[in-house]
């Protein structure tokens, strides 16, 4: 009887030892080592790759946004503002109609097949947008160069970046819009457009709230 309680006892011990020391290796040890290597190395992707503007932090390199007009009494869907360079349809999963406190960033794909009738009309409004909204005078927009990443949603919905394609398809709209010349703003998206992670990854890119910060200081010192 006295050994079996020893026993016991002595395993209760040994278990919450380990609990104890795991607990301090894992839940503070580890942590505290993973954020001092992270900070020391790359702290701007440690961070969430803050972007700033004028001292302030206005975004992340990694999150989408808009670029809308204010809404107008009885709207429901507020317009673009196309002075700025529009990033890709940010439908994801809709609206937040669960948690109606917060205003929630939901991140998700809506799942349609390629021959769900409200994919393909919301792909043919989005196209017919584009055309309409990047039309100017002398150069109309043919239907056949909007790229896709123009009118469909990226797999997480808030997918930060464009398509060279997409952004130059902009250019004349933007530059018509800020009074520019279309060279400089030809040459803006240039410099913002980033090629394949090492020569090989992924696609050229242009972050649209990095290019909308260079705009805004085109226009500023124009």
């Amino acid at each position: 009887m006295n050994n079996s309680v020893a026993n016991t006892v002595r395993l209760l011990w040994a278990g919450l030892r380990a609990l104890l020391v795991l607990t301090v290796v894992c839940g503070v040890l580890y942590p505290l080592a993973v954020t001092g290597v992270a900070q020391g190395i790359f702290p701007d992707k440690a961070n969430g790759s803050e972007i700033t503007a004028n001292g302030k932090v206005v975004g992340s390199e990694l999150i989408g946004q808009r670029y809308d007009l204010p809404l107008k009494k009885g709207q429901q869907t507020a317009a673009l503002d196309l002075k700025w360079f529009q990033p890709r349809p940010s439908n994801g999963l809709g609206t937040n109609s669960v948690n109606t406190q917060y205003k929630l960033i939901l991140s998700g794909a809506t799942n349609r097949s390629g021959d769900s009738k409200e994919l393909i009309d919301a792909v043919t409004a989005a196209k017919a947008a584009v055309v309409k909204d990047n039309s100017v005078p002398g150069h109309p927009v043919s239907p056949a160069d909007v790229p896709a990443d123009a009118v469909t949603s990226s797999g997480s919905g808030l997918d930060p970046a464009i398509s060279p394609a997409y952004a130059q398809l902009q250019v004349r709209r933007v530059a018509e819009r800020n009074h520019l010349r279309v060279a400089q703003v030809e040459k803006l998206v240039e410099q913002h457009t980033d090629g394949r992670i090492l020569g090989f990854v992924g696609e050229p890119r242009a972050n649209v709230l990095q290019l909308n910060i260079a705009l805004k200081q085109l226009v500023s010192g124009a």
